[in-house]
Formats: C-alpha cells, structure tokens, sequence
C-alpha cells in the first residue's frame, strides 16, 4: 500500500493526478504542468514534499558523524546555516544529495524520498563499524514539509508568519511558533525562485496550508498548489541535479560539476575515489543541450559527434519559460565547450543540439 502524506486529502479534494512515487501517492499535477511551471515563475507555488526524508541527527558524536558522512565541511557551519551536501559510497558513486542543516543541539538533513531507507541503512553500517556516539532519529512520517516558491511568496507569507523572511539569508533556518505550533521555516528555492520550505507537525498541515496559500480553486490566488511535474520542469531549466537522473551511485559529484560541494581536504566516505578523478578528470561531464526545434530529448536518448556516440541524456524537457527544447547530458569531455555542435538521436533520427551555458534560467534579481 502506497504511503500518504498528511497533505493526501486536500491533493484528492483539488483534483490532482496522483501517481505513485517512491512509495507515496504523490500528486504529478493539478491543472497543467506548464500552468503550474509558469505560475511559479511568475507568481508562485506550494509543493507537497512531505515525501522527503527528515532525519535528526543528536548525541556527542553527531558532527563528527555526519562530516565522516557528508562530501562538505560542516565542521565550520553555524547554527542556522544549511548546506547542500552529498553522500557517497567509497567508490564516489552518489548516494544521494541532501541538505544539512545545523541547529543548537542536532543536526536536520532532508534527503530525496527514494533513497531515504537506503541512507538509514548505510548510516547504521558507518555508525556501527566507527563507533560514533550519535543517535537518528527519522521524522518523516511525524512532520510535514512543503516548498513555496516564486517572486510573490516572501512579501505574501512575512505576514502571515510573522517572521521577516527577506531579512534572512539565502539557506538559513529558523524555528518560530504560531497557534500553538511549532514549525522550522528553511530560506531557499529549488525551483531557481526565491522561496521557503517549511516543517511543521503532521496533524497541522492542512489548516497551515489553507492559511497560507488560501483557495486553490482560485485562478488569481498568488500561491496555488503544483505538482512533481512542473517541480521536474522548473528544476531541469534552473539545472538542479535530479537523483536518478543527473546523479546516482554509477556517477561521481565531479563530474556532475558539483565540485563546489565537495572538500577534497577532508575525510569522507569515498574522498579517496575523488581525489583520483580529480587528478585524472572526468572521461564525462554533464552539460546542457539546446535541441533544435521543438522535440524532446528524453533520458536515455543518445548523443552524438557525427556517426560516434559521445554522450546519453538525463532529462529533458521543452522548457516553458525559455521556450526551447532543452536537455541535461553526460558527454565526453572533449565536447563540453560551450557552442559544440552535436545531435541527439531521436528515433533514429540526427537531430542538432548545441552545448549551452547554464542555467539555462535565471529569476532576475528583484529589489
């Protein structure tokens, strides 16, 4: 049986579409992807991502723990600061990409849905066999989380959070209470808009969300509900990695650009692996592709230099805001400059791609 989020009711009673997604019944749509894409762009959007694992992290081994764990350096991260972050096996295949946050007495990490009991068993195995003194807790089907994000969200919930969230910082938290309930709001946009997370208890959710987005039948509310559709639309044009797609256990952080949020300085599971691939490059390297015309180059759909194969795609998508058929892709590194004139092989078809400068969007700054 499927799992539900606390948020299920109010997903059937909209009409969403729901589908199965990693165990849960998930809402894919509500009106229609490119509907809900662009309100995000242009106004905004509450996504449901309760689905996403939440685990604590306490104890007087906790830090040292996760930075045994986790590809940054947490050790320098105050309280208040999140991190993206990545986990690793030891030969620096990507377990996941998670966010870490640090509080007064834990340390908060959200991970991808899919790859939640995955993680619990692998941080028990390095908890075990390092004799960390450290305890895990796993919050997820005991809370809530849902994302709001788009141009309109901040100056639309300061006041009815009561909380100034353009005064904090891009990935910062804080906890704050209202009615009785307390809930942790989080500063950053994964959909390449400004906007929040937040995490409150799981029985509080609904009436939290009708405070805060108001009716979802109304076509001039400022935040209506969206689904993983346009979120997997919204992130491909913003190029944020997908697990499952940009990164897995068969790909390394580096050569998914993320170099960036990897300290090579420190020691962490699957750090020596990297060392080696920073040394040597990577034989690939994700780029984004702008195909020609308005065809889509799906994952899995080869890319080529002529007759050779030099690459595979890992999401594509035609892109609502940018109008363009764009594509993320692994290619051979000699073809990763920008401008290199390449095909994708669609049906058995040649069809021109380019090697585009990314992201292929960018919110304009917004005073």
């Amino acid at each position: 049986m499927l799992k539900e989020t606390p948020l299920h009711a109010f997903h059937v009673a909209a009409g969403a579409r729901m589908v199965d997604f990693a165990g849960w019944e998930m809402p894919i749509v509500y009106r229609s992807i490119i509907d809900e894409h662009l309100q995000t762009r242009k106004s905004g959007s509450w996504f449901d991502v309760s689905h996403m694992g939440r685990l604590e992290f306490t104890g007087p081994g906790a830090t040292s723990f996760l930075d045994r764990l986790v590809t940054r350096n947490i050790q320098t991260q105050a309280v208040g600061q999140c991190r993206y972050s990545l986990v690793c096996d030891e030969s620096g295949g990507v377990l996941d990409d998670i966010i870490v946050s640090r509080d007064t007495d834990r340390w908060i990490v959200v991970c991808n849905a899919s790859n939640r009991e995955k993680l619990l068993g692998h941080f028990a195995r390095v908890r075990a066999s390092g004799g960390f003194d450290a305890a895990i807790d796993d919050r997820t089907e005991s809370t809530a989380m849902v994302a709001i994000q788009g141009p309109a969200v901040i100056a639309k919930l300061s006041p009815l959070l009561g909380v100034d969230i353009g005064a904090m910082k891009r990935y910062s938290f804080v906890k704050h209470r209202m009615f009785l309930i307390e809930f942790t709001i989080f500063r950053s946009g994964y959909t390449g808009e400004d906007g929040i997370e937040v995490v409150l208890p799981a029985g509080a959710a609904t009436l939290a969300m009708t405070m805060l987005a108001g009716k979802a039948d109304d076509a001039d509310s400022t935040i209506r509900p969206a689904g993983l559709g346009a979120r997997d639309t919204l992130l491909l044009e913003a190029v944020m990695p997908l697990y499952g797609h940009e990164l897995s256990e068969a790909l390394d952080p580096l050569s998914a650009g993320l170099e960036w949020a990897v300290d090579l300085n420190k020691d962490f599971i699957g750090c020596a692996a990297l060392r080696t691939i920073a040394q040597t490059g990577s034989a690939r390297k994700l780029v984004g592709l702008e195909v020609e015309g308005k065809r889509i180059a799906r994952q899995g759909t080869i890319v080529k230099h002529g007759a050779e194969a030099v690459g595979v795609v890992t999401s594509g998508t035609l892109g609502p805001t940018v109008g363009k058929s764009i594509a993320m892709a692994y290619v051979d590194r000699e073809w990763t400059k920008p401008d290199s004139q390449l095909s994708v092989d669609l049906k058995g078809t040649g069809n021109p791609a380019r090697v585009a400068p990314l992201p292929f969007y960018r919110r304009q700054s917004r005073l």
